[in-house]
């Protein structure tokens, strides 16, 4: 009697993993850990970012590989490899379309204390009361900068982008909002610049960011808006910006530009941001 084709798929699979006795279950421990630790990492860093697709898209290669393997030791030699070729052409081309997402996520991964911010607890009721004083100090130097028109840039800075306050004027004091005001008149030699905040800290002002160089964008926004889209196109961070010309309050994050459009939608935005809403959650 002939086999199946599901037999001879088990009996591939069973000579490509040799799974005999004993190692049943120690595959089984090793792809549930491995599962885990995969669904960790999606969780806390992918879930609801642009790099989401790239994920799916890697996953979708890496079932299309397996397949490949499949259909070549069933003697589909032609399917099989063309399959092969296939992944191999698209895998070159998501490392080029997501390179800055791929940048992005080595360039936290290279950071020393990277294992220690995933895995060691902080003190949640601490960072939670800092978090909150940030928020009411931006919120109302924003709505001050909104009604009076003051230009302003301020940069979130999130892990992964350490060295984006090294070309300002180092600060390193707690966020006020009198000292932002000041940062930001415009008779002072800092109010052109970005104001970075890391950590509950005022990390340095005056800071020249990358434009984008994104085509599609509208000529009428200034090089303001520009820069705030293009820190998040290279980093993590989000950017707030205040036009100088409308007063209009903008919040740019992965390279895209919302305008929040009352003080709710701001207050939501930062509260998201900052992790104040996770927090809170945590706490209930």
């Amino acid at each position: 009697m002939e086999k199946s084709l599901f037999n001879i798929i088990l009996e591939n699979a069973s000579s490509m993993f040799n799974f005999s006795g004993f190692n049943i279950a120690v595959v089984l421990f090793e792809i549930i850990t491995i599962t885990f630790i995969l669904f960790f990492f999606y969780k806390k860093f992918i879930k609801g970012t642009n790099s989401e697709y790239l994920v799916k898209g890697i996953f979708v290669l890496i079932v299309l590989w397996s397949l490949s393997e499949i259909l070549i030791r069933i003697n589909l030699q032609i399917f099989g490899w063309f399959l092969r070729v296939l992944v191999s052409v698209v895998t070159f081309g998501l490392i080029v379309i997501f390179q800055p997402e791929l940048r992005k996520f080595l360039s936290y991964m290279g950071q020393g204390d990277f294992f220690r911010k995933i895995f060691l607890a902080k003190d949640e009721e601490k960072q939670g009361s800092k978090k909150e004083l940030v928020l009411k100090e931006l919120i109302e130097t924003i709505k001050y900068l909104s009604k009076f028109k003051i230009g302003g840039l301020i940069v979130l800075q999130h892990d992964g982008f350490t060295n984006i306050s090294d070309v300002g004027t180092n600060i390193n004091a707690d966020v006020s909002q009198e000292l932002l005001l000041t940062i930001f008149h415009p008779n002072t030699p800092l109010h052109d610049g970005a104001v970075v905040i890391y950590n509950s800290k005022i990390l340095s002002a005056g800071v020249l960011l990358p434009l984008t160089e994104n085509p599609k964008l509208s000529w009428r926004h200034g090089t303001r808006h520009r820069a705030a889209i293009g820190v998040t196109e290279v980093s993590s961070s989000a950017c707030i910006v205040v036009s100088e010309e409308t007063g209009d309050v903008s919040i740019a994050e992965n390279g895209e530009l919302r305008k929040c459009e009352d003080l709710g939608q701001l207050k939501a935005s930062l509260e998201r941001i900052l992790g104040i809403i996770d927090i809170k959650e945590d706490k209930k």
